[in-house]
């Protein structure tokens, strides 16, 4: 139920929700427009492993999670509980209990190590796969990357009507009259943090769904991303088609792109029967679009470009206009006019990149004036050849064939046209079947994971957008059989490039695995229960074999990779971390006695570079200092003098953590050191929680 009936049950006068109820239900009526579902369901998270304390929150292990309780005593193995609905009390088992969080409950997290597989010890390139319930890694990775992610790639749950997917622990069915509702809620709160996650100025966010739901994702994508550019693909997963009785057989799936600041669908190869010689190059828009980039927000990239006003060449580069001068007071130069990367409302944006940069491009031949449109306020479109086109040119790719009276190349595709992808898609390498379920029963011996990905659909959908950026980070908090970083894996093994992928996931078992399990007697939590869950028994194996280039008996695997011919027996040229999200006592962590369980957390934030640091020592240290992952720790701030020394040493080191209760001392050590990356130990830890928490209330 919503979570305002929840709530009225609380109420014990029946008169007055009686009437509470009635006047809730005539408010209900009035839709306003737009995509309308219950948006405040109520959500909960069994914490396994987290400690029971009194007037904490729990449920029975073995009954629905949102059937809560409250701790009012514990007695040795029993606990007293009062049942937050009803308001009845009962004793129970501490054993059947395990403890909750509500949504909009401040959490503290922490990684527990479960596992790694290094397969490049000489490479500072380390994935990681995080098992939990992914709001709560959200709420992680917000601290740790907040606004530092350049790609997004998820396959959430389709909600087909089918027991296929769970709200708060239990399975929803066609039969659930809330049923969209609890798909859109919990659609909407992981996304709210996705947002937060995304670098505003160049990022792709990417969703695949069915028909189930295309259309309400659609509307609630456009409500949550307005800034985005939202684009909607049909891809063919399955040529033979599923059939539906009295209904067309489904052969596609859709796939939402959400692109946010300058990221732009990059060209692809066009297929043999397309591929052309001498067609030149496609030269983009110098001035950017996206209404973020004002003026005021990098202020080093609004300048004057100097036309002239006959020949319609770049005659020069100005200087950078601080936001205080007035650009209409810039003085002229001579038979020419000063062109701004302003829209014809009047709307003061940015160039491409700063005045120095700018010059070398011009100099190159890479940048010149187009399309003259003499009644606009600002009548020439400056255009230039992107970073990636630049690359193809040095490295042969693309051969310039001359150039024009402005020196601006004139250059074409040496070998085959290259073509933006369409929005239909059809790739005999996206079948799902052929690409996605045998590479998983190649790799595990199981076809024990419905419906994954093709590898070589998900492949294109993130080189589209990250081919030109070889230190992408990736996310994918839907991760399921870990396709995202195979994926990755892949394209870094292709270009060279150095990406990386962090991938969450759950280790729910199937509903027959769970109803077996529960006969014999085990419980969520549980060894024999948790070895087959999701991520211990097809992600984390998946992960390991497909580094390794074997099967999970050890066996190389067979065949080559489509799209580079490399042997899958051959493996990649990558590390990573697996990694179990475990929850910390806020109080404890107050006191700094959970260094070593944060520490983990400290290697990620600074980029994840280098082998997972491990501190063996009885004591705490009073500093680490810790060059080839990027990062230092004072524990002790009396020992600043030797920690600042120290760390001088190393120019490496961009990223320092300061442990002190003291504000002013931690600003004061900061500005000392000067370091490009600090953070106030706990407090911003702590404060990231409490904040965000209260934040996701609302």
């Amino acid at each position: 139920m919503a979570a305002i009936h929840e709530l009225l049950k609380q109420v014990q006068d029946p008169a007055l929700r009686a009437r509470l109820t009635e006047e809730y239900d005539r408010l209900a009526q009035n839709k306003k427009f737009g995509l309308v579902f219950e948006e405040h369901l109520p959500e909960c998270t069994p914490l396994y492993g987290m400690k029971i304390k009194k007037g904490g929150t729990v449920a029975r292990k073995a009954a629905k999670i949102s059937d809560t309780f409250t701790v009012v005593k514990i007695n040795g193995d029993k606990v007293l509980c009062r049942n937050k609905a009803t308001g009845i009390t009962e004793e129970i088992g501490k054993d059947e209990l395990v403890a909750i969080a509500e949504f909009g409950e401040p959490i503290f997290p922490y990684l527990e190590h479960i596992d790694s597989v290094e397969n490049a010890p000489e490479s500072g390139l380390w994935h990681t796969l995080i098992e939990a319930d992914n709001y709560h890694a959200l709420q992680l990775l917000e601290y740790l990357y907040p606004q530092k992610v350049d790609c997004i790639y998820i396959d959430p749950p389709y909600n087909t009507g089918a027991r296929d997917w769970k709200y708060n622990n239990d399975y929803v069915d066609g039969s659930d009259a809330y049923r969209h509702s609890k798909w859109l809620s919990m659609m909407k709160k992981r996304l709210l943090l996705a947002k937060r996650l995304l670098n505003p100025e160049n990022s792709v966010l990417i969703v695949t769904i069915d028909e189930n739901e295309c259309n309400h994702l659609g509307c609630l994508l456009k409500e949550i991303f307005p800034e985005g550019n939202i684009c909607m693909v049909s891809s063919q997963i399955n040529p033979h088609g599923v059939p539906h009785r009295g209904d067309f057989s489904r052969v596609n799936e859709y796939i939402f792109f959400i692109r946010f600041g300058d990221c732009v669908v990059l060209p692809q190869d066009a297929t043999e029967s397309t591929k052309t010689s001498n067609d030149e190059v496609r030269w983009l828009m110098f001035r950017r679009t996206n209404i973020n980039n004002v003026r005021a927000s990098r202020p080093s990239q609004f300048y004057p470009i100097y036309v002239n006003k006959e020949t319609h060449i770049i005659e020069e580069i100005g200087d950078v206009i601080t936001p205080d001068v007035d650009r209409f007071s810039v003085p002229q130069r001579d038979g020419c006019i000063a062109v701004f990367p302003v829209r014809d409302n009047g709307l003061e944006l940015l160039w491409g990149v700063t005045p120095d940069e700018c010059r070398k491009r011009l100099k190159g031949g890479y940048l010149r004036a187009g399309q003259y449109s003499p009644n606009k306020p600002q009548p020439f479109a400056i255009q230039y050849l992107p970073a990636t086109t630049i690359s193809d040119i040095e490295s042969g790719k693309i051969t310039i064939v001359g150039r024009k009276p402005d020196n601006s190349v004139i250059a074409v595709y040496k070998d085959q046209k290259r073509i933006l992808p369409r929005t239909q898609w059809s790739k005999p390498s996206h079948d799902a079947m052929v690409y996605g379920t045998a590479i998983i029963s190649e790799i595990i011996g199981s076809k024990k994971f419905n419906f994954p990905k093709s590898l070589y659909a998900v492949e294109d959908s993130i080189r589209y957008f990250i081919a030109n950026n070889p230190n992408a980070l990736i996310v994918d908090f839907f991760a399921g059989s870990g396709t995202t970083l195979h994926a990755v894996n892949l394209l870094n093994a292709e270009d060279g490039g150095h990406r990386r992928c962090i991938m969450v996931t759950n280790n729910e078992v199937s509903e027959d695995e769970a109803k077996s399990l529960k006969k014999r007697g085990y419980q969520p939590g549980d060894e024999e229960w948790e070895k087959l869950g999701i991520a211990r028994y097809v992600t984390w194996p998946r992960t390991v074999c497909s580094i390794e280039g074997h099967d999970v008996n050890g066996n190389p695997l067979k065949g080559s990779y489509l799209s580079s011919d490399i042997p899958m027996s051959d493996g990649f040229a990558a590390n990573c971390e697996y990694f179990k999200l475990g929850f910390l006592d806020k109080d404890m962590v107050s006191l700094g006695r959970q260094f070593y369980e944060i520490l983990p957390l400290l290697w990620m934030k600074s980029g994840a570079v280098g082998k997972r640091p491990e501190y063996s020592g009885d004591a705490e240290p009073q500093m680490l200092i810790l060059p080839e992952n990027r990062f230092a720790v004072l524990v002790d701030e009396a020992c600043y003098s030797a920690f600042a020394a120290e760390v001088r040493q190393y120019d490496c080191i961009d990223t320092v953590y300061f442990i002190t209760n003291s504000e002013s001392a931690y600003r004061e050590m900061a500005q000392d050191l000067g370091i490009r990356d600090s953070y106030q130990l706990y407090r911003s830890y702590l404060d990231n929680f409490v904040i965000g928490a209260r934040r996701d209330r609302t």
